[in-house]
């Protein structure tokens, strides 16, 4: 009589858990969940391209202040260098060599200062496809949120309904076999198994006979020694 009982009330109580799983997986919610993911996602993807963007301005305008003085050392080399005749070969070469590094460092500065533009407008063109997307995903956002919500105001008044009645049938039961029933529950549902041809029908082992005559004669409550669940015999 008491197993009837608990397993009535196991009934009751695995449906409300079903329903409450399956309001956990509800279409609406995972696409809500998607949705904001991605805005999560779009949101940190744009941060970085913004940190990004600032490095690469004071870069920028490091190399062109960089740049500029450096033009302005060339033209005083040259100016020197017009103005002033060098004495001899050797001096020549080295002003030559001076003005020459110039350049080359200058070069350097503008294949950067080039770079840097291209990857500018690159950072540019994919801040305004994040937005873009990111809109997009917001109004679907929305728009499923109001959805999601309407549908979850029904559902938790029929999970709290069923859960309700799950406590009703819960006053029927002994109190320290339901606590017995919710040990087990914590890393085994369900938490009762019929008996089936002599087996536990949670795990399926086979049950010595021992075990049987007691499931049977009804002394005690029986545990399955592979899964823990309470064995119950139907009596089919």
């Amino acid at each position: 009589m008491q197993l009837d009982t608990l397993w009535n009330f196991m009934q009751v109580d695995m449906e409300a858990d079903k329903f409450e799983a399956k309001m956990r997986q509800s279409e609406n919610r995972q696409k809500l969940i998607k949705a904001r993911d991605f805005l999560k996602d779009q949101q940190a993807n744009m941060k970085k391209l913004e940190n990004d963007v600032a490095v690469m301005q004071d870069r920028l305008e490091a190399v062109e202040d960089e740049a500029a003085r450096l033009e302005k050392v060339l033209d005083g080399l040259t100016e020197e260098f017009n103005n002033n005749v060098p004495a001899n070969a050797e001096d020549a070469q080295k002003q030559a060599d001076a003005v020459q590094k110039l350049l080359d460092t200058l070069q350097r500065y503008e294949a950067e200062l080039t770079k840097m533009r291209k990857d500018a407008d690159t950072k540019d063109r994919q801040q305004k496809e994040i937005r873009v997307r990111a809109a997009k995903t917001k109004i679907e956002f929305d728009q499923l949120k109001l959805e999601y919500d309407k549908e979850f105001k029904a559902d938790t008044a029929k999970l709290q309904e069923m859960r309700a009645n799950t406590e009703q049938e819960a006053k029927k039961v002994d109190m320290a076999l339901l606590a017995k029933y919710r040990s087990i529950k914590q890393h085994c549902t369900p938490p009762m198994a019929r008996l089936v041809n002599g087996q536990c029908s949670g795990c399926f082992m086979s049950l010595p006979s021992a075990t049987l005559l007691d499931i049977r004669n009804g002394d005690r409550i029986v545990e399955c020694d592979n899964c823990g669940r309470i064995l119950y015999d139907a009596g089919e």
